[in-house]
């Protein structure tokens, strides 16, 4: 068996032709631990838009770094029932919550409507709003929904995309961008 060994000049170029990907790799897992708090970002599992496992953990989160076809920044947590709505809303079906979920947004959002969930850009009628550090919540209990504004700038929790299966309570913790 001839065996050569690993030179510098070998392992050089291992490196440098595995780095753009790894970099990238590295990119999405430092932007979807953003949306995380402090005390789960070792513990979540994130997985880049392509399902790959950048990171395994064992805290029943999911994160995601931002959506490749978004400007400016969104990454977001998951938990189980997180899962389910984000499944139905990519596929326009239907969404009941069979619990309570709770969805971390602590890196902000860089644009979305509060009352259109499909809605790709601003217009003059879709109340865009860029959002700073926040936690989402769903709930099966749609009477909770009712107790809130739906104002985003009311100064405190509001309900997004109210009247649809996809609305959820938007709670700010931090300043708007």
């Amino acid at each position: 068996m001839n065996i050569r060994p690993l030179t510098l000049a070998t392992l050089m170029i291992m490196v440098s032709t595995a780095s753009p990907a790894s970099d990238n790799q590295q990119a999405m897992l430092e932007d979807a631990l953003n949306a995380a708090p402090p005390t789960l970002r070792d513990k979540v599992t994130v997985m880049d838009w392509d399902k790959n496992v950048l990171q395994q953990g064992n805290s029943g989160y999911i994160c995601f770094p931002t959506p490749p076809q978004l400007q400016g920044t969104a990454p977001m947590c998951m938990d189980d029932n997180w899962m389910a709505w984000a499944h139905a809303w990519m596929n326009k079906q239907p969404f009941e919550a069979k619990g309570i979920g709770i969805s971390y947004m602590l890196a902000g959002d860089g644009g979305a409507s509060n009352t259109d969930p499909f809605a790709e850009g601003e217009t003059m009628d879709n109340q865009w709003i860029v959002e700073g550090p926040h936690l989402m919540i769903i709930t099966p209990d749609k009477a909770l929904l009712d107790a809130l504004p739906t104002d985003p700038y009311y100064g405190g929790p509001y309900v997004m995309w109210k009247g649809t299966p996809y609305a959820h309570i938007m709670v700010p913790v931090g300043k708007r961008p």
